[in-house]
């Protein structure tokens, strides 16, 4: 029921840009404290900005991300090299999650022919990719499919990570930033996100040098959530340095 309310606040400032918590209170027929609240989390996301009294809309020049279909061909030969270097640190034996994604996805391409592996995913992409590799189990996390992301989300996916623990989740992430740590465009994956990234003690971000200093829609995880963030050669090298400043590990193929 929040999350649904956190939705609407977000569709209202996208039309009207400012709002107040008065207004809101008696647009939802909820208490001002209650207000109060939701603006705190969506401030927390960093996809609002309170004011006295109300919020705005932050914007920082994001405009969503395409479907998945149209980023195939997006950076290949940066996304096969972080695929291969991310390959080559899994271990036979190993249970490693493999998120959505088509950086995650040049992940599970890199493992075919692989054996004595475990992936979970909730990615298509990563199902079909590894369907031909008889010596990998292939364990999927079911949910409510987001087509655009060929990817499953939602309280079912949340639920079941809930009781899974893997030796290494790899994820990607729309936006990478120092200050404003991992984000994503879907408001609606957040939990999932999260869910995912609490599998493991160990997490590895993989992105192309185009997510770093983005900042996307919802505040996933701080950057320090990361184990690992492996990247290409020519992602920007301040924001690299930041990051490792807060002890991230950073790779770059």
């Amino acid at each position: 029921m929040r999350e649904g309310r956190l939705l609407q606040i977000l569709d209202i400032l996208k039309h009207e840009q400012q709002v107040t918590v008065g207004d809101l209170a008696g647009r939802f027929h909820v208490a001002q404290m209650t207000i109060r609240r939701d603006l705190r989390e969506l401030g927390f996301r960093g996809v609002i900005e309170r004011t006295h009294g109300g919020a705005i809309l932050l914007s920082r020049g994001n405009h969503g991300e395409p479907p998945m279909v149209q980023r195939l061909d997006e950076q290949a030969d940066a996304k096969r090299r972080i695929g291969q270097a991310v390959a080559s640190t899994i271990q036979p034996g190993e249970t490693v999650f493999i998120g959505s994604g088509t950086t995650a996805s040049a992940v599970a391409q890199a493992l075919v022919g692989r054996d004595r592996l475990t992936v979970l995913t909730n990615a298509l992409t990563v199902i079909n990719a590894l369907a031909s590799s008889p010596e990998i189990n292939v364990v999927v996390v079911g949910g409510f499919l987001r087509r655009d992301e060929l990817s499953f989300i939602g309280h079912i996916a949340e639920t079941s990570m809930e009781s899974l623990r893997v030796d290494k989740v790899i994820i990607g992430m729309r936006g990478i930033d120092p200050e404003h740590g991992l984000t994503s465009d879907h408001l609606q994956e957040l939990k999932t996100d999260q869910a995912i990234l609490g599998s493991s003690d160990t997490v590895i971000i993989v992105a192309d040098g185009t997510k770093f200093g983005r900042v996307a829609t919802s505040r996933t995880a701080p950057v320090t959530a990361a184990s690992r963030i492996v990247t290409v050669r020519e992602a920007p090298a301040e924001i690299l340095e930041a990051i490792r400043a807060q002890g991230v590990d950073v790779w770059q193929v």
